[in-house]
């Protein structure tokens, strides 16, 4: 077994479509560990606001069947992938972490690099595996937190989304 950790995020009706996707993620890989829910503000394109969070689970299933299972529960939500890569979402769901793989390939990063980048993706981490470290930079998730740099990167913790 692996522990699998992913970020789900939406900014169109969004608590219907997160509250979903999180029941698909339960009924293919059982209980979830959750982080906090935050809001943020879209990132790259002016759009709604965003609920994201991260989501932990363990799998026997290899790291191209997680991905794209992930990709099937998009879909099932209404995901539709076009050319833009910032644009509103029904349902983002990014696999961050896949123990402690490091891959590179096409279409597939681990640890993924928004882990780095993103508030909306490190804190909710954070919260989740604070202890845990970073696969490729050897710091834990809270020190990375702590030290992250953007604080152009608004995040509001609001009510956990109900099942």
């Amino acid at each position: 077994m692996v522990r699998v950790y992913v970020s789900l995020g939406s900014n169109i009706d969004r608590q219907k479509n997160l509250r979903g996707g999180l029941a698909d993620l339960r009924d293919t890989y059982g209980a979830l560990e959750l982080s906090p829910v935050y809001e943020s503000a879209a990132v790259g394109f002016t759009g709604d606001l965003f609920l994201n969070l991260v989501a932990a689970f363990d799998t026997d299933q290899s790291i191209e069947e997680v991905d794209a299972e992930l990709s099937r529960i998009e879909e099932l939500h209404g995901r539709v992938r076009g050319e833009e890569r910032f644009a509103p979402r029904t349902l983002d769901i990014d696999l961050l972490l896949f123990g402690n793989c490091v891959l590179q390939q096409p279409g597939l990063t681990v640890p993924r690099d928004e882990i780095m980048e993103y508030a909306f993706v490190l804190k909710p981490l954070a919260d989740l595996a604070g202890a845990l470290r970073h696969p490729v930079s050897g710091r834990t998730y809270s020190e990375l937190w702590d030290t992250f740099g953007d604080g152009a990167q608004s995040l509001a913790r609001v009510a956990d989304i109900p099942d």
